[in-house]
This record gives structure tokens, sequence and C-alpha cells, in this order.
């Protein structure tokens, strides 16, 4: 009878400590992760003290995806900063929002992440809700800031989880669709071929980033939705 007791102890103890892990995971799925990126954001703030930049430009946000943008390359003669990081999710800009966005004072900002927060665990839920914070501090801040959000990408690597990216893109549209000042552009169809799955000649061998190929596409898809500075809009 005594060890029947220490048997049902030891098990109710164990379903507490199993509850208590899963509490403080999903606590920690939903809260910024921003202090690994500390060295990165300091990066940047050194960056902009030796050669400021241009005031009002377009601001490039997001993790490695953006990171790996050449955009002196592809938008040449454009006052456009990249302040990817890899690895990041939206809660890393929500927590470094004051040092990556609002300095900048950006007209429009291009914005890529939410791949690395599906990977990390995270509900297409919480990405869409963590999307919308990150919009709500953008336009409190700067109402007049533009916001062109770039559809989470399907990956060889991440294919498994191609339903919750689905379900997170989807989501965010709903959001996208309710505020002219946003914009959804659909980069994940783009990189399907015709038979629904990730076009192994727009990734790199790591088959999570895109290649050079990769980027003409976004580029090709993103260039028409830039704003141009004032002094040089197309006359209508």
């Amino acid at each position: 009878m005594i060890i029947i007791k220490r048997l049902i102890g030891t098990l109710i103890l164990t379903v507490c400590l199993v509850a208590s892990v899963a509490a403080v995971a999903d606590d920690a799925a939903a809260k910024p992760t921003g202090n690994r990126f500390e060295v990165a954001i300091k990066h940047f703030e050194m960056k902009d003290k030796k050669s400021p930049p241009p005031p009002h430009a377009i601001l490039f946000l997001g993790s490695s995806s953006i990171r790996f943008w050449k955009l002196d390359k592809w938008f040449t003669n454009m006052d456009v900063i990249n302040r990817g990081f890899g690895g990041s999710e939206i809660s890393d800009s929500i927590y470094f929002f004051d040092r990556v966005v609002t300095p900048y004072h950006p007209r429009q900002i291009v914005f890529y992440a939410g791949d690395n927060d599906i990977a990390a665990g995270k509900s297409p839920e919480q990405v869409a809700k963590d999307f919308a914070s990150f919009t709500s501090m953008v336009h409190k801040t700067l109402p007049g800031t533009k916001i062109t959000f770039l559809a989470i990408k399907p990956s060889i690597a991440r294919w498994k989880l191609v339903d919750k990216m689905r379900q997170a893109n989807v989501l965010i549209k709903k959001q996208v669709q309710a505020d002219p000042r946003l914009e959804y552009i659909d980069t994940f169809s783009a990189l399907l071929d015709p038979k629904g799955q990730p076009r192994k000649d727009l990734f790199r061998k790591d088959g999570l980033h895109l290649n050079e190929d990769g980027y003409a596409l976004w580029t090709g898809l993103l260039y028409p939705h830039l704003l141009m500075p004032k002094e040089v809009s197309p006359k209508k």
C-alpha cells in the first residue's frame, strides 16, 4: 500500500513538472528573444555613427532573408537601408524597435519575418499577433509610414512547416487588407514550381536561403511597390 502511494505521488509530481515546463515554453514563445542580437544591433549603431544613413529612406527589416539581400546591387541609386539580422523573429524587431526603426524615420518598411518564428514553434496565430503589434508600434510612432510585408516563404529545408506558414500568411494578409497603410506581396507562390514544390533553382545549397536568382525574382515583385521620394515621383 505504501509503495502504491509513493508511485501515485511520483506520478502526480511528474505531471505537475511537465505542465510547468509546458507553461514556461508557451510563455517564452510569446516573448521577445531580443538580447541575443545585441551585438548585431550595436554593429548597426556603429555603422550609423560612421556613415549616417539618409533620412526617410526605405528600411528593409527582418531576418536573414533581408540580411543577405544585396540592396546596393538590386536597388541601384535608391535610398535604402538594410537592417536584417539573421535568425530574428518578429518579436525581435519589436524588442529593438527604438533602435532599428525609430532612428531612421523611414517612409516605407519592407518587412520579412515569421519564417524563424514558425520554425521556433510559434503558432500562426502568435505570428499574426506579433505582426499586428509591430504594425501598431510603427503607426503609433510613424503614422505615415507604409509597411510592405513579404509573405513567409516556402523553403526546401522547412517544407514540413509549410501548412503553418500558409496559415500565418493568410492571417497576416487579412490584417493588411484592413489597413491602406499596409501591403502584402505574395512572395510565397512565386517560389513554387508547377507541382507546388519549392523551386530548387532559387535556393542556396542549404535549402533555406535564396540565391541570387531568388533575389532577382523578389526584387522584380517588390520594385513596383516601392515609394519614391516626392521629388522624383513620376508625374500622373
